[in-house]
């Protein structure tokens, strides 16, 4: 059961409330967050709510039978949108692109990326600077000074960033550097970390474990909300399956599927989620017609020469035909 309180409740109105909470039983967290105050309630799934509805300082009240219940989709009219500025959202308003390389790598690098995008009409650029990898003597990234140059380069330019976090202690860092964290599949289950997200206002988006199952990413956006950030977006990336043509299965289904359950954005990785760069395009279509939000895609001016992911990543040439292609199946969605 979620408990949305009015913003003007007096602690003693929010005592009667606990007090006839606590009478019947329930187990109750409180989340405050950016938007509002909640009391998530467990317990009876017999309790008439009528009975804290019709308390004053109670704003609304909800059954929400999912164990994942502030990011469920059974308390929320509208589907949640995540406002970046006055100028740009995520979520329910138009296909969010989100574009650049997988590892930033230097200062003239992120210079072109940013003429790139902005000849494009693309308003976020993601670029790692702390990079988990699989083997220990890859490129792990430039850090927080690479971190701050990327930032530098992208507010003279009025584009948000996109970046990953691998760890609780480096949230204060960057904080001044980022507009959207980004939690990788390696850590979509590092509770710790999502915990730290939880205290931050920007937003978060979360990618699928690589084994990871729709209701584990769920859960992962739970623990955010409930540490009290509710400006979460979610990211279908592909799994681990036992199929060898491809780096991962690109799980379709996860849209609609994700949709359903929640009321958060979702947003696709096809680079990721493929591991191909002749299979981004296709798979970044059928996303847009299986209900995404936005995609985040691996671009390289040349990504043969790429320090990481250059076999995912598309060029320049390859990224233009793709946004236009995005954008022409997005109106035609819209249309029919």
């Amino acid at each position: 059961m979620i408990i949305q309180l009015k913003n003007n409740i007096s602690e003693d109105q929010k005592t009667k409330v606990l007090g006839i909470l606590t009478e019947h039983l329930f187990k109750i967290k409180e989340v405050n967050t950016q938007v509002s105050d909640y009391l998530v309630a467990i317990g009876s799934r017999e309790f008439d709510i009528r009975i804290i509805g019709n308390l004053e300082g109670v704003r609304d009240i909800h059954k929400v039978d999912d164990n994942y219940k502030l990011v469920s989709g059974k308390w929320k009219i509208k589907p949640t949108q995540i406002k970046l500025d006055d100028h740009s959202s995520i979520g329910s308003n138009g296909f969010s692109i989100m574009a650049g390389p997988c590892s930033i790598e230097s200062g003239d690098q992120i210079t072109r990326m940013v003429d790139f995008l902005i000849a494009n009409e693309v308003k976020i650029m993601r670029g790692g600077v702390f990079k988990p990898r699989s083997s220990p003597y890859s490129f792990r990234g430039v850090g927080i000074d690479g971190l701050e140059k990327f930032y530098k380069i992208c507010k003279e330019n009025k584009i948000k960033i996109i970046t990953e976090v691998m760890e609780p202690e480096q949230i204060d860092d960057m904080y001044e550097y980022v507009d959207i964290f980004h939690v990788g599949a390696r850590n979509s289950q590092n509770f710790n970390l999502l915990d730290a997200l939880g205290k931050v206002d920007k937003p978060v988006m979360i990618k699928r474990g690589l084994s990871g199952t729709i209701d584990e990413l769920l859960y992962s956006a739970e623990y955010v909300f409930s540490g009290g950030n509710e400006r979460i977006i979610l990211c279908e990336r592909g799994i681990r399956t036992y199929e060898k043509a491809y780096r991962n299965t690109f799980y379709i289904n996860a849209i609609p599927i994700l949709k359903e359950k929640s009321h958060l954005p979702v947003i696709i990785d096809p680079s990721h989620g493929t591991g191909s760069r002749s299979l981004i395009e296709p798979i970044t279509l059928a996303g847009i017609m299986a209900g995404a939000d936005g995609a985040i895609l691996e671009i390289h001016e040349t990504p043969e020469k790429a320090m990481s992911d250059g076999e995912q990543s598309l060029n320049f040439r390859e990224a233009t035909k793709l946004f236009y292609r995005i954008r022409k199946t997005y109106k035609f969605k819209k249309e029919i």
